[in-house]
């Protein structure tokens, strides 16, 4: 299982998409759900029962919550709304199965997910065969003209469970990190090749660019309206920043110097005892990473990850560097210029998540997906290598508090100076 991403076929709001144009509506939708569903199987096939049961930290979730979660977003948002005489597979799933939407009703802990051993996995999956034949089942015996109006909540249905596929392996591979004898999820997984093609920057002039997200095609609330924006002059660089340049931060002492570091952040490294990213190990003397192939020898051409906001901070510092913002990142890449900004690592920006002129959040309760969170989080752009195929693009943006580095996060590099 080399490839981690997925070949599923997503809508446009529009209700266009790559299927033939001799497929009735009720078919494309049911082979694009089926795909993205069974996407979500396919990661979870390699883990026991034993390993969709642990949450390793707060922020992460045990592998049957988030396929359980994932089939309760379209029980609540499809069926229980738009359903005729549908019937929840469990009374109570929708308190375990609920994360943030207050407007849905209440919810279990987020921290106390780990603690339900009932349902089991087989149960959940019991639940997800039950959701998807009431789906399809609703999808024809539903009229074209309703369909076509469900499609843009069928698509950030899509959407979302692509997000908890990569959470997926996030999460479990926090969980095997914890792990003395460190498991593999997967003993055949290696990272990505990385291209190196071009010079060293991309550079752009001082100009005024549009951003955002423009069109019909789909796309998540945070990323409109597409709107005017003052870029540059500034040069990004092509490449992410890699183990081995990594490495000369830790040999120089790039932990313990706090000149480097954002207060909040150095504060973080002491208590969290950080000297180098997560998921690396010192064994005699030499670094290893835990990865989803288990614990492997340091790539030192490979992209760092597991990296915070501050300790990518710090770096760009040290470097005589800083981080792009979201902006410079989008503009560079629309020209495709920046090697890697896809398919790798998450790459921080210095840009606070915050909304873009004129937001506004969709009404009703999916309009707690996004609004609600703008505040002391930062934005990443790009994908990972765990990013399912289809669900990344230039306008997209990931956000994760300062802190936060057990995603597969890392850092390209922007250069203000002449």
């Amino acid at each position: 299982m080399t490839n981690l991403a997925s070949a599923a076929a997503p809508l446009t709001a529009s209700g266009t998409s790559l299927f033939s144009d001799a497929a009735t509506l009720a078919e494309k939708l049911t082979e694009t759900y089926l795909a993205v569903r069974n996407e979500t199987e396919r990661r979870a096939a390699p883990l026991s029962p034993e390993d969709q049961l642990v949450q390793s930290m707060p922020d992460a979730s045990p592998a049957k919550w988030h396929r359980a979660h994932t089939t309760w977003f379209f029980e609540q948002f499809l069926l229980g709304a738009y359903g005729q005489d549908y019937t929840p597979f469990h009374p109570d799933y929708a308190y375990l199965f609920n994360s943030y939407y207050v407007s849905a009703g209440p919810r279990h802990a987020r921290h106390q997910r780990g603690h339900l051993t009932r349902p089991g996995a087989e149960e959940v999956t019991a639940y997800r065969r039950h959701v998807d034949a009431a789906v399809v089942k609703f999808f024809h015996e539903t009229d074209e003209g309703t369909l076509a109006g469900l499609v843009p909540l069928l698509e950030v249905g899509f959407n979302h469970e692509q997000q908890h596929q990569e959470l997926m392996l996030t999460d479990i591979l926090h969980a095997f990190a914890q792990n003395p004898i460190p498991p593999a999820y997967d003993p055949d997984w290696r990272f990505p090749a990385s291209s190196r093609g071009g010079g060293e920057w991309v550079v752009l002039k001082e100009g005024i660019h549009t951003v955002g997200h423009a069109g019909d095609s789909f796309h998540f609330d945070n990323e409109k309206p597409s709107h005017r924006a003052l870029v540059g002059p500034v040069k990004l660089a092509r490449r992410l920043v890699t183990n081995a340049d990594w490495l000369e931060f830790i040999d120089d002492g790039g932990y313990r110097r706090p000149t480097l570091w954002l207060m909040d952040g150095y504060a973080a490294a002491g208590s969290e005892d950080w000297q180098a990213p997560g998921h690396w190990r010192k064994i005699d003397g030499h670094w290893r990473a835990m990865t989803l192939g288990g614990l492997q020898p340091l790539d030192p051409l490979a992209p760092v990850c597991h990296v915070s906001y501050y300790e990518a901070d710090a770096f760009a510092r040290w470097s005589g560097k800083h981080l792009p913002t979201e902006m410079e990142w989008e503009v560079a890449a629309r020209t495709g210029g920046l090697s890697d900004a896809f398919g790798m690592v998450w790459q921080w920006t210095r840009s606070a998540y915050a909304p873009y002129p004129g937001y506004r959040a969709v009404e009703g309760a999916l309009g707690e997906y996004n609004g609600k969170f703008m505040v002391n989080q930062m934005v990443l752009r790009g994908s990972s290598l765990a990013t399912p195929d289809g669900h990344s693009r230039l306008t997209y943006r990931n956000f994760f508090y300062p802190h936060h580095r057990w995603q597969f996060t890392g850092l390209r590099l922007a250069d203000y100076g002449a």
